[in-house]
Formats: C-alpha cells, structure tokens, sequence
C-alpha cells in the first residue's frame, strides 16, 4: 500500500514497531523453552521431550489466542493517523456549533476545530502559532458532527450502475460459508462512493448478502478515493497484513467483522427451511467448535511444555474465521427479522458461547427486546430501517416506532442504509426520521455516528469529535436532524472531500432541533397489536368541526386547478370552519363569529399548522399489492406483448388497473394518515402497461362510495435498455400504436391518446431514450394533425433535455433523490452539495410541469409529504409552498390525466409546524360528508 496513503512499507514498520515485541515474546518464550530444558536436565527420566525448534513461535501463538481485539495499548498516544496523506494541509474550522457526540450524546459546544495529520488535534478554543499554511473555514455557526458511519452497507460489492460483472454481494455456493471476504469483489468504481460521501458518510461496514446463513467476512472501509486506488486501500483497521500492511499476529488483534444472515432469505435461495438453516448454524459451530478445543488442547500442553507427539498447530483456513466468532475476536452481524429468528439465534449463542454485536433489519425486534437480552455475552444492538417495511412477509410487522421503543428498552439503536436498497447518502434522512417517530435527539444522531462505530469495534478512533480521533468531520448547512440536511464540507482523515460544494438558501427554522410530535399513544398501540394497530380513520362525531390557531390555508382553484395560498397569518389566528365535509367559512377569526360559538362543534387546535389539498401518490404498486415480494397477496404483471406470448384471448385487450385494486392495506392507510389521500395505479407490466386508474387511499373495498375516484386516467408504456427488446423495436412499436396499427379495445385506446382524450404516461430513464420520444411525439403530431399529451415518467436523466423538453410541452415525473441505480440513470444531477440545482429545480427553470414519483416500495408513500418539502427546501427558493404541494396534487393530476370536478374533494389538516414538526390530525372530506380524525 503507498506511503501516500499512510501505510509504510513492511521493513519499515517492522523496524519501528515489531522489534520491541519480538524481543519481549522471545523472552518469554526462551523463559518457557529454558525452564523446560532446565526440568529436562533434573529430571531425565520424567521429561524425555524433544523441544521442537519453531516452540517459541508456538508459545507465543499460543499466548496471543487469549488477547482481546481493541487497539494497541499506545493508540492514544498517536500524533499522526495511519491513514494520513503527506502533503495534506492542517485545517481549522472556526465558529462552530460542535455536536461533539459525548455525554450520552448531549454534548454541544461553540468554538472551533483543529485538523492535523489525519486527527483532530483540538476542539474550542484554537491557537494556530505554532502552525503554519493552514486551511480554514468559517463555519459561521453552522453545525458540525462527526461523519456517518453506515454499520450495514453493500457499497462496492453492489455496485452502482448495475452491471453484470459489478455484483459481488452473494455467493451461492453453501449455506454456511466464513472463509469468504467482500473485500475480494469490493469494486473501487462504484458511483456510489462520491454521492454517498456527499451525505456525509465516512465509514461503512461492507457486508456480504444475506443469501447464505453465513455470508463471509465483512470489512470496515473509509470512503474516500486514494492515491493507491485500490480496494486494500480503503481498509480501516485491516484485521491482517496485506499488500504493505503489517499485523503483527502476536499483538492484540483488530476486530473482525462477518454477516450471518437467518428467515427467508437462506430459505429461499436454496429452497430450504427455517430448520435447514439452523441447523446449518449448527452445524459450522460445531466444526468450529470442534478445531478450537484441539488449539485449546494443543496450547495447554505446549505451555507446560508437553512436546512430545504434539505436531504442528491444528489450523484450517477454511474455519479459522468462525474459531475467532467463538473466541470472541468477531463482530457477528446478523440479518434476523422475526421472533422465531432472533430467538432460533439467541438459542445457538447460548449454545455455542458467542456474542452477536447486532440484528439487523430486525423488523420484530421492538417486540421481543427482553429475548434479545438474553443473548450470549451482552444485548446486541439493533439495526433498522426507519419506515422501510412490509416489502416481504417477514418485514411486514415492522413498526416505525421501533428505534424509540428499543431505546426505552436500554438496548441500542443504529439506523442502517443497506446501500444500495436505500441510498447511504441519505442514511442521516433514516435518523431524521427515526427522531420524528419519537426517537431522542441526541440517541437518533448517535444511531448513525457513535453507535455503530462502537458496535463495529471503531469507537476508539471514529463516530465523535474527540481530540485524538480520525478526522471525519462534516459541516452541515442545518442542523443534522432537519428535513433535508445536507453538509457544506465533508472531511474523511482530514482531507476536505467536497471540491464545491453547493448549498441551497434554508430558513432559519431548520437550524434547530426540530420539535417533534407527540407520538405515545401509537407507540402504545404498536406495542399492543404487535405491530398492526386500527388504521382505519374515524369520522368525527360532530356535524361541525372547527378548526383553530390555523397559520396558513391552501386550496386548488376550481378554474386552473393551481394550488394557491388563500390565508397566511404569523400569529396563528386563522379558522376554519367545516360543515359536514364542507367549508362553511374561513380566515381570521373575526370573519367566523356564529360558527365559533357553536356548542354543537368540535374543536381541534392546529398549533400554527395548516390546511392544504390531500396529496397525491404515484410510482408504487400501491393498491396492487399488500406484501410485494409475496405473490399470493399482490394483482400480479401483465403480459408483455415484446417478451411473451400473449393468449389470443386478451390480444388486444387494454389491461385495467381498476379490475385488480386491492384496498385496505397498510401501506394506503398509513398513507392517508400522513396526508395522501388518493394515488394512482398503473397495472405492472413491461413494455405496455395498460390503463391507469385514481382511488382513495381510506377506501375499505371497491364499492364504498368514491373508493374509485376515476376509473381510466392514462395509458402507460415503459420503454428500457433493459428490457432484452431493442429500444429500436420498442419505438417502432410504439410508433405504429400510435399511427393506428393497434387492433380492439387497445386500439381505441391509443387513438384516444392521438385524439387528445388521455395523456400517454411513458417510463423512461435514458436521456437517449427520451430525446427518441421527443422526436416521435412530432412525428405522430404532424402525421395526424393533433397534439397528443405526452408524460415522462422515471426521467432521471431529463435534466439533459431539459430546454427540449419544455419546448416539447411534455410533462415530468420525477422522484425527489435520484440515485444512479442503472446504466440509463447514471447521469443523475444529484443536488446540493454536489451540483446548485436539483433535477426538480432544473425542469421547473423550463416551465415544464414537474410531479414527484415516490420510491418504488409502497411503504414510502406515508413520506410523500416529507419527499415535497425536501425539493422545496434545496430549490433555491424557486418552489414556493404552494409550488412544493402542486408537486403532489393539482401537477401529478394534470400530468396522470385525473379530472375530477371537485379539486378539493380532500383537505389535509396538519397541527404544528413544518416538516418534521408537523402531524396529520385530520382529513376533510365532502365526498363522504365528514372530517376523519387520524
């Protein structure tokens, strides 16, 4: 490894550190070996031993199985990082509000921090005399954290864009496979690196999949490129010696990691149980097991000096990883999300004598944390999502309320990314939102810092600002735990990572803590359903309800369909009064005497919130699916007509996603109780989706009065280079449709679109793929004389053909962070700090009409709101809040083709503040006549 990079070369190391050792375990060892041969001499006829010549090796080997990982005894008094860069100017950031992640997390201190040779050197009050050439930047007293560290990544081995020979993640070869290392397939080309520091992440755990019970060794690596531009490079704390590093295997070890992985995944991949799995568990212990009683054996009679018949050490490379779980030298993170697993787990603890440091996933977990405590050794801590859940069977009990419930519980909290299944670079957005649903502030900011690096064994060098430690630091633009924090400057080993960086213009109102809502009586009721408490909404039981303290009211106009702020007041005093499901009056209070006084009303405080249009969701089967990776519980694909035989039968046919709705699951009902009162559904399908439709998220079945709001809203296409057809091919299909070669019921559809009557919604990532589009949309107008309405859904690489795009008078729909997960979406404009406008900013800047797509998983709907608010806040002030809510509402309906005459069918009543200071209470509802309390 270069010298650049801080690592030495062997001789070097070894002249500076290793002879000091050699000499004491030499010394010890020839005091054994003296002390024998001295019996030896006495004693002739009881001690005929040969002495091996290798016994003081042998001694010393024997000695160092009893040390415990941590690092050298002199680490503290280190003055330069092993990681260091020569060359690397000190930096000084003054003016700071220092979260300094001491004192149980609670410590914050103004002043100033000193970077130097990789560490931090001081933190308050600097003086910088006796330095020279130094770097500074003035914080202005923004806040300061130490950077985030992800315990539960993929990064490098499943790598970004997708490819065919990136993919690293799993091996298929054996349940139970501890010789295997992700640092052999951790590719230094992954996209992801740079966006995911950008984040503010310096550190990541780099695991293995979860197919396997035993994945294989995982590996703790610092983000940052360097000059050697290898995978051994990235390495913190590499627990043996490697391309110029050097373990000493005598001296205290550095930690291990490994993933275990137990439920469905083993069980699925090799068409397996529960039991197999186990059992596999078992099984690899007990070989384990079985090669550390022989070591055990082997060292209790060479330390007495037993040599005769002795042999060589019994070692197996295969299994000496898993020797080292049981002798307490590896951090064991385990991929467990039910009861029955964590318990199936806590069992082989206790049997095999090991320590797990953490669950994983672990959607159950809140459940059962006394089991948890049972664990071997100590409680392992619990890494989570924050609202990712009920995508598989096993994750649908998952609660958002999990972190808060676990911390009650003494046990700790790690917010995790499993980059790439959510982006790292957001893994702070996983914390916000763990604080959000009740999590304390100083625990949630030390769920993605301090935590996980003490549960990875690196608390003594990362995860706080503390004189002495790596230089990870990250100056953020509000403070950490605000909707859509992002940093102005990351440093990882002292060297600044962010060449210019942008930020965005926020209010000052995000450079607090945000005030949170009161959650205790759902967490409660969690605890008490075991996950699945009533979701359903509750009609108020008065005619009239009045609502009060209201700050700001928001409607759709009847005419454009815009959304508009019709009241504004910064003292809060604004009312109003609902009737049945009707606005009967609104504004300040003087404009509502009668209503006011009634006794007949139901009063409800809005603390300053407000009220505007119910959101709109699009981008997720929401409505086709309870559990999306169980097939039995969602409507299923259609055929593709480019890549499978269509049955004559349905030739022809345009497939309605109306005919397989499926209400009253989770996921909508969580999403009308944060807001998003409607969605809209396309069928699943490849090339040619079908017919789009617009329900209502509360809606118990299909029959319910307006359950289905609009029965046919958009036709959909997808056109991919993914979709093994030839983009050529799927134009000139696409083309002929257009022009009149469909046949049925399909047929009609397309001339409907031609005809003005439906937008035609089209999927699409390719900036390529796109601009063939644009050139078609022509090409079919001039040949019949009408414009067709044309959306662009996906569209991560829009940006490019931005100006084209609003000259094309086509629509976009766009998720609000883009992530380069494919070849066709690797141009992504990622946003502040890495670029000045967002995606979203950009096509706005086009008078292009802009809706947002949510995540692909249904349970991301409920954040629609959080999803809006974050464009708002990194736009630049270019989406004002009645711009930021059109993103969700009267924009996607223009763009998705929903006309329903009574635009504000639903009113969102929120109490509180912005953001994350802000709680749905209520929905207004004159299509049912009501106000569902929430």
């Amino acid at each position: 490894m270069d010298k650049e990079a801080g690592y030495p070369s062997v001789q070097k190391h070894a002249k500076r550190r290793v002879k000091p050792l050699q000499l004491a375990i030499v010394f010890l060892a020839t005091f054994s070996v003296s002390y024998s041969l001295a019996n030896y001499l006495l004693w002739p006829n009881s001690h005929s031993e040969a002495i091996p010549i290798n016994a003081q090796a042998v001694l010393a080997q024997c000695r160092a199985l009893h040390l415990t990982p941590g690092p050298p005894d002199n680490f503290r008094s280190r003055t330069q990082s092993d990681r260091f860069v020569q060359g690397t100017k000190p930096t000084v950031i003054r003016n700071a509000t220092i979260w300094t992640g001491l004192d149980d997390g609670r410590e914050v201190i103004q002043g100033d921090i000193l970077i130097d040779k990789g560490l931090i050197k001081k933190i308050g009050s600097v003086d910088l005399r006796s330095y020279h050439n130094v770097e500074v930047l003035d914080a202005a007293g923004a806040w300061v954290s130490p950077g985030v560290v992800d315990l539960h990544s993929h990064l490098g081995v499943d790598s970004s864009p997708a490819l065919s020979g990136a993919s690293d993640t799993n091996s298929l070869k054996g349940l139970t496979l501890p010789w295997l290392r992700s640092l052999d397939g951790l590719n230094t080309h992954d996209d992801a690196y740079r966006l995911s520091i950008s984040g503010g992440v310096t550190t990541a755990n780099v695991l293995p999949g979860s197919a396997d019970a035993i994945g294989g060794q995982a590996f703790v690596i610092k983000l940052r490129p360097t000059a050697e531009r290898s995978s051994s490079a990235m390495l913190l704390e590499p627990p043996f010696s490697l391309n110029g590093t050097y373990v000493d295997p005598f001296q205290r070890p550095r930690w291990r990691q490994m993933k275990h992985a137990c439920g469905e995944n083993p069980s699925r991949v090799y068409s397996g149980t529960r039991m197999d799995t186990q059992w596999a568990f078992r099984k690899a212990y007990d070989t384990a097991r079985i090669l550390k009683e022989k070591q055990d054996a082997y060292c209790a009679k060479a330390l007495v000096g037993q040599w005769t018949g002795l042999g060589d050490f019994p070692d197996d490379l295969q299994w000496e990883a898993l020797v080292d779980v049981l002798r307490g030298r590896v951090k064991v993170q385990n991929h467990c999300y039910e009861g029955v697993d964590i318990d199936g787990m806590v069992r082989l603890t206790n049997e095999f004598k090991f320590s797990i440091a953490a669950f994983h996933h672990a959607h159950e977990a809140y459940m059962v944390p006394d089991l948890i405590k049972k664990a071997y050794g100590h409680p392992p801590a619990v890494a989570i999502f924050a609202t990712a859940a009920r995508y598989k069977r096993e994750a649908y009990r998952g609660s958002e309320f999990a972190p808060r419930i676990l911390a009650d519980n003494g046990l700790d909290v790690v917010m995790k990314s499993d980059h790439p299944v959510l982006n790292s670079r957001h893994l702070v957005y996983e914390a916000q939102q763990a604080h959000y649903f009740g999590l304390p502030a100083n625990l949630a900011l030390a769920s993605v810092t301090s935590t996980p690096a003490r549960v990875m064994g690196q608390d003594h060098r990362i995860g706080r600002l503390i004189e002495g430690f790596d230089a990870d630091v990250v100056v953020w633009d509000s403070h950490p735990l605000a909707l859509g924090a992002a940093p102005k400057q990351v440093f990882i080993d002292g060297i600044a990572q962010l060449e210019k960086p942008y930020t965005s213009v926020k209010p000052k109102s995000v450079q607090h803590v945000p005030a949170t809502p009161n959650f205790d009586k759902e967490i409660a009721d969690a605890i008490k359903y075991e996950g699945l408490p009533p979701l359903e909404p509750k009609p108020a039981k008065a005619d009239v309800v009045v609502f009060r303290n209201v700050g700001g009211i928001f409607l759709k106009d009847p005419t454009t369909r815009r959304v508009s702020e019709v009241f504004t007041s910064a003292s809060a005093d604004g009312v109003v009064v609902v009737e049945k499901g009707q606005i009967v009056c609104s504004g300040a209070e003087a404009v509502c005497p009668a209503a006011l006084s009634r006794s007949d009303a139901l009063h409800l405080d809005l603390e300053g919130g407000s009220i505007s249009p119910g959101l709109l969701s699009y981008g997720t089967p929401l409505g086709l699916t309870h559990i999306p990776g169980e097939a039995s519980t969602s409507d299923g694909r259609v055929f593709d007509p480019l890549s499978s035989q269509i049955p004559p039968i349905i030739d022809g046919t345009a497939i309605k996603a109306v005919d397989g709705l499926l209400f009253g699951t989770r996921d909508a009902l969580l999403g009308y109780r944060n807001g998003v009162t409607s969605a809209v559904t396309a069928p699943s399908g490849g090339f040619l989706s079908g017919l789009s439709t617009v329900f209502s998220t509360a809606a118990p079945h299909k029959l319910a009065d307006g359950a289905v709001i609009q029965e046919v809203t958009a036709l959909h296409v997808a056109l991919s280079l993914s979709s093994g057809v030839s983009v050529s091919t799927q134009i000139a299909t696409l083309r002929g449709l257009l022009l009149g070669a469909g046949k049925g019921d399909l047929g009609q559809r397309f001339e409907d679109v031609v005809a003005g009557k439906i937008p035609l919604v089209i999927h699409a990532e390719s900036a390529d793929v796109i601009a063939s589009l644009l050139v078609l949309k022509k090409e079919v107008e001039v040949a019949t004389g009408t414009p067709i309405r044309i959306t662009i859904s996906g569209a991560t690489e829009a940006h490019l053909l931005a100006k084209e795009i609003g000259q094309a008078g086509v629509g976009v729909i766009v998720q609000q962070r883009p992530f380069p997960a494919t070849w066709e979406e690797r141009r992504i404009l990622p946003g502040p700090p890495l670029t000045q406008a967002s995606a979203i900013a950009a096509l706005v800047a086009q008078n292009i009409t802009v809706g947002i797509a949510v995540d692909p998983e249904p349970s991301s709907v409920r954040n629609t709101r959080f999803d809006v608010a974050w464009a708002g806040l990194e736009s630049n002030g270019a989406l004002g809040k009645a711009e930021v809510l059109a993103l969700a509402s009267s924009n996607l309906e223009t763009l998705l083709g929903v006309e329903d005459s009574n635009v504000n069918a639903d009113l969102v009543a929120t109490r509180g503040g912005a953001d994350f200071e802000g709680k749905v209470v209520a929905i207004i509802s004159p299509r049912s006549a009501s106000v569902n309390l929430v």
